[in-house]
């Protein structure tokens, strides 16, 4: 028994970790309609002064989960629109929230960072398996797909044109 206390007091410094605590983080902020940043900051103390109710992150599993809910907070109306893009017959309204921030922020790491979509995809599932209904992983895995396709077909962005060198000819 004390070689497991010993092992859950060590702090994990994988991706999925810090998903799990950024989606836990949006979420108890979209609940009780509390400012994300504040609750973000609670969660981070109550993990560092040894609160079980967080798993301890590294510091890089940290900073990752903090670049992950400002980027959301940043782009939250561009995710929620590339969502109601691809989510059909479901408003977010009738939707459960645990789903929907799961969504938002697979959507905003697919969107807005180079990891590449399958992880994310993965992590996100497993992610509602644990915190979701019987039927979140599957629900979260076809959005998150879709979404996957429609970023991947969406054109590039403009690059700005540059003029070609002049010749000495």
């Amino acid at each position: 028994m004390t070689r497991r206390r010993e092992k859950a007091a060590q702090p994990v410094g994988t991706r999925r970790a810090a998903r799990e605590f950024a989606f836990r983080t949006l979420f108890e902020a979209d609940r009780g309609d509390l400012p994300l940043d504040a609750v973000f900051n609670r969660a981070e103390g109550s993990m560092r002064d040894g609160d079980d109710t967080f798993p301890r992150l590294k510091e890089e599993a940290l900073t990752f989960a903090r670049e992950l809910v400002d980027g959301l907070q940043a782009q939250r109306a561009d995710i929620d629109g590339l969502l109601q893009r691809t989510i059909r017959g479901w408003s977010f309204e009738q939707m459960a929230q645990t789903d929907l921030n799961i969504l938002r922020l697979a959507a905003y790491e697919m969107k807005y960072t180079a990891e590449p979509h399958p992880p994310v995809i993965e992590s996100a599932v497993r992610i509602a398996r644990k915190f979701g209904g019987d039927d979140s992983g599957r629900f979260v895995n076809g959005v998150l797909a879709g979404v996957s396709r429609t970023l991947q077909t969406a054109p590039a962005a403009p690059q700005p044109e540059t003029e070609p060198p002049e010749s000495d000819g």
